[in-house]
């Protein structure tokens, strides 16, 4: 029995191998026949029944006869199409290999022939050709095993709109699978269907087009509704009304869906102010410090994430598991090097200034423009690019809404980061005595509360979330210079919005400030939509002056 299977199955393979070599050796025929032939109409007839095939052969003959890339070698008074070996002698020459099997071709003494460029004879081919094998060359595509090539390549033939192609898109979706492909399908047949001789047949792609709320489709549509209106005796007033509800349908479905991804691009917005504003509240609440250089300790983390990231293309080259791996270090790094860099502004200068903070402010502010400087000495003045490991490269597509990887993980890391900093203030003995010296950093210290060693962790701990902060926002955008200073501003105001040294405050400041600014910015533009929400919080700040949640202080309850 085991024999006997063995048997059938070698059969079966030897026969499956046959006929592939059967299509192959017919699709080399064809090409050879079609390239041979002096009637364009019927080298158009044979190319297009070629994008019936799946052989690999065809794409790279009709690639190369689009740029010229067939040749001719006449021998015995036949013609012998051929394609240039990509291996060249010395002199330049290159061996040529004939379509029809794929040999080289050889002289009289059974020697291969090389051929150099004035030894070179190039099939006829013109506009017509060019346009038909370009057409085959997409439909052949419709097959790629790549999802996306598949796709892109059914929304391009379908904007042709040729119903010549309608067999072709419905032979393909009778065997597509993929739901995003089918859809694509579906709209290329629609649209090209806007051009139909019957009205039914216009109509009921109308109704389909609206169905499926393609977006694509808007302009053609739009220039439907133009020609509609300009001939009417072609085209009825029900095609007109039919068109004009599906364009309605069309623009409120991409009104929800820019809302959506603007809110969405907001909200991951916010979460890096988030990240950035918490360590500013609490060294905020805790000192009463106003410290302008936070922003260029952002730009310290994401200076970080990009050295980190050339050092692991250095080691592991730029692609591939290892250097994948690379954010999660450089979060890491950036978050050491930016509490360093705190502790040292901290020592260093802050812990002087304490309870002077007009002379704190303006101290931190010259440390934020020599910081600046630093990075232009080092980096350049120019933005770097810092890019996403391949886990955070592209998008959850929902209803054509994209929700980038990167900008999810920052917004569950900022979630992360808030619960592992209420931990840290609710769990732990320096989160007890954070929270003694913000209430009544006098009775702390007799308490037994060393006050200057809880300032310096406390800074260092708020430095180093914005380091991290500084690493989020480098997969949003670039990083240069003047990176802190463009967050800076957003990110006192969520401090003094949310109410200084509050946890909750200042995850809804950041949540109200981030969203906002996204949602106002493409109507009224950056300047304006951020005017209008710091108007909003002078005005709210007129109301309730400690802000969404006033931090309790038993200094001020006398």
């Amino acid at each position: 029995m085991i024999r006997f299977f063995r048997s059938f199955l070698a059969g079966f393979l030897l026969l499956a191998a046959i006929s592939q070599a059967s299509a192959a050796s017919n699709a080399r025929n064809d090409l050879v026949a079609a390239i041979l032939s002096e009637d364009v109409a019927q080298q158009t007839e044979m190319i297009k029944k070629l994008a019936e095939t799946n052989e690999p052969i065809v794409v790279q003959v009709l690639s190369a006869w689009r740029l010229s890339g067939v040749y001719i070698h006449e021998a015995d008074d036949k013609k012998i199409p051929f394609l240039l070996d990509a291996q060249l002698n010395s002199d330049g020459a290159a061996k040529g290999a004939r379509i029809a099997d794929g040999e080289f071709l050889k002289d009289a003494d059974g020697k291969p022939i090389w051929f150099s460029q004035s030894d070179l004879t190039a099939a006829d081919t013109n506009s017509k050709l060019r346009k038909t094998i370009k057409t085959t060359l997409d439909f052949f595509s419709l097959a790629d095993p790549n999802l996306k090539v598949r796709r892109d390549a059914t929304i391009k033939l379908g904007q042709e709109q040729n119903l010549d192609y309608i067999p072709n898109f419905e032979a393909k979706l009778a065997k597509e699978t993929d739901k995003e492909t089918i859809r694509a399908l579906k709209e290329a047949i629609s649209l090209t269907q806007l051009t139909d001789e019957k009205k039914e047949t216009r109509i009921a792609a109308l109704k389909q087009l609206g169905d499926s709320k393609s977006i694509n489709s808007m302009n053609f549509l739009q220039d439907f509704l133009k020609k509609a209106k300009a001939d009417t005796k072609t085209y009825s007033a029900e095609e007109i009304r039919q068109t004009e509800a599906t364009i309605d349908t069309i623009e409120k479905y991409m009104a929800v869906g820019n809302f959506v991804g603007t809110s969405f691009r907001g909200l991951s917005t916010a979460a890096v102010l988030l990240i950035a504003a918490l360590g500013l509240a609490i060294t905020f609440g805790l000192m009463g410090v106003i410290n302008m250089a936070h922003g260029e300790i952002m730009a310290v983390g994401a200076y970080t994430a990009y050295v980190t990231q050339n050092l692991f293309k250095e080691w592991f080259g730029a692609t591939g598991g290892k250097f994948d791996m690379y954010f999660i270090v450089a979060l890491v790094m950036s978050f050491l090097t930016a509490a360093a860099a705190g502790l040292i502004l901290e020592r260093g200068i802050i812990r002087f200034l304490y309870k002077r903070p007009l002379e704190s402010l303006l101290a931190t502010w010259g440390v934020s423009l020599v910081l600046q400087q630093i990075f232009r000495s080092t980096f350049g003045a120019a933005n770097v690019q810092v890019g996403s490991p391949s886990w955070l490269s592209g998008s959850y597509v929902i209803q054509d809404v994209l929700f980038a990887y990167n900008r999810i993980f920052v917004i569950v890391f900022a979630v992360l980061i808030v619960y592992g900093t209420y931990l840290l203030l609710t769990k732990t003995s320096l989160g007890l005595q954070i929270r003694a010296v913000m209430q009544n950093r006098n009775m702390a210290a007799c308490m037994g509360v060393r006050t200057d060693r809880v300032n310096m962790m406390t800074f260092a701990f708020g430095s180093g979330l914005a380091g991290m902060a500084g690493a989020c926002m480098s997969q949003l955008a670039n990083v240069g210079p003047s990176l802190g200073q463009n967050y800076i501003v957003d990110c006192f105001m969520i401090v003094v919005l949310g109410g200084v040294g509050s946890l909750g405050g200042t995850v809804s400041a950041s949540l109200g400030v981030g969203v906002t600014n996204q949602v106002l910015e493409p109507w009224l533009g950056a300047v304006l939509g951020k005017i209008i929400v710091l108007g909003g919080i002078i005005l709210f700040l007129q109301w309730r002056p400690a802000g969404l949640f006033a931090t309790k202080s038993r200094s001020l309850d006398g």
